[in-house]
């Protein structure tokens, strides 16, 4: 565990991700307070590094203690746990993230856009997301 600035966080890697939450969660930290995600593309400080980031937050209610547990994910192997099981909650942050950063929840009983339509084209929040693209119409 790290700490700066009275922050703590866990740096995971995504095979132990899921297991690591679970102990988090079986040592008071039980309740799930966001799932993000950062993409770090053309970051000075991440070159050669995977692109996302995940970040979980969570909170002892007992203690009032925070912490946040990072995880990064390279592109094209954008995929982790869902951890629905564990925090019944996560289901709209997993959704969410998989809608703004395409980012994947193996696992998870209904990953489908969120925020965006359905013919939504790609992943808002990704750096290299087209801002003058054009979108297909919804038709009503």
């Amino acid at each position: 565990m790290e700490e700066r600035i009275g922050e703590s966080w866990i740096e995971a890697d995504r095979e132990s991700l899921k297991d690591l939450l679970s102990k988090l969660k079986a040592q008071g930290f039980d309740m799930l307070v966001d799932i993000t995600a950062v993409d770090l593309l053309n970051h000075p400080d991440s070159e050669g590094k995977p692109r996302f980031e995940i970040v979980y937050h969570l909170c002892s209610v007992s203690s009032g203690e925070l912490i946040r547990v990072k995880v990064r994910v390279e592109e094209k192997e954008a995929e982790v746990e869902s951890v629905v099981d564990i925090w019944p909650g996560a289901d709209w942050y997993e959704r969410e993230v998989w809608d703004m950063f395409g980012i994947r929840f193996k696992g998870h009983p209904s990953l489908k856009r969120i925020l965006m339509y359905d013919g939504f084209e790609g992943h808002p929040l990704r750096k290299d997301f087209p801002m003058d693209g054009r979108q297909p119409l919804i038709r009503r």
